[in-house]
């Protein structure tokens, strides 16, 4: 089972909290998918291009 994509993140610009806007993929997300969110303080987007360690299986210590 591969690791969820989260649906909140930090804003690196303001700190504020960042809602997913993406619909997953239910067969699983790839590298180089691409994911969105929006800021709900600062109304700043953005477009993160998901990476292996992003969506590998967590180890034992994750």
């Amino acid at each position: 089972m591969t690791q969820p994509i989260p649906t909140i993140i930090i804003c690196v610009d303001c700190g504020g909290r960042c809602h997913l806007l993406s619909y997953l993929d239910p067969d699983g997300m790839r590298p180089g998918d691409v994911v969105a969110f929006r800021c709900e303080d600062c109304l700043d987007r953005w477009d993160i291009e998901l990476t292996e360690e992003d969506i590998a299986e967590p180890g034992p210590h994750q």
